[in-house]
């Protein structure tokens, strides 16, 4: 499984996972089987809030998933239209939100739990 992580910066696997997919300088991808990884630069960083194109950012890259601190419905919406599944990354590095994600202890983005603002009552579950 290609999973894309949302970085402010490439440290490999040491990197820490950005808290909003769309606004993200950088992309690490990692493949969950061999932890091979590749830093993409986010194509789609400078746009209006809600206005996210997820799968445009994501330079032609395909992944199976994500991981991120919060993601608004628009861009989860059509990330899951495109078959990229959305998970809620816990504090810390890509190497331990890996480990999460293998043993299925991430929970999975559902439109309820999206961002609605960045305000500091906006809503998000992060």
């Amino acid at each position: 499984m290609k999973v894309c992580f949302p970085v402010s910066e490439n440290q490999g696997l040491a990197s820490h996972v950005f808290n909003h997919f769309g606004s993200a300088p950088e992309f690490v991808v990692v493949d969950s089987i061999t932890s091979e990884f590749l830093s993409i630069s986010n194509s789609d960083k400078v746009h209006e809030h809600g206005a996210c194109n997820p799968v445009a950012g994501l330079g032609g890259h395909q992944v199976d998933a994500i991981v991120v601190g919060g993601i608004g419905g628009g861009a989860l919406h059509k990330l899951n239209a495109a078959g990229i599944r959305a998970f809620k990354s816990h504090n810390g590095t890509i190497s331990e939100n890996i480990n999460m994600l293998k043993v299925g202890t991430l929970q999975e983005y559902l439109p309820g739990h999206t961002c609605g603002g960045h305000s500091h009552s906006h809503g998000c579950s992060h």
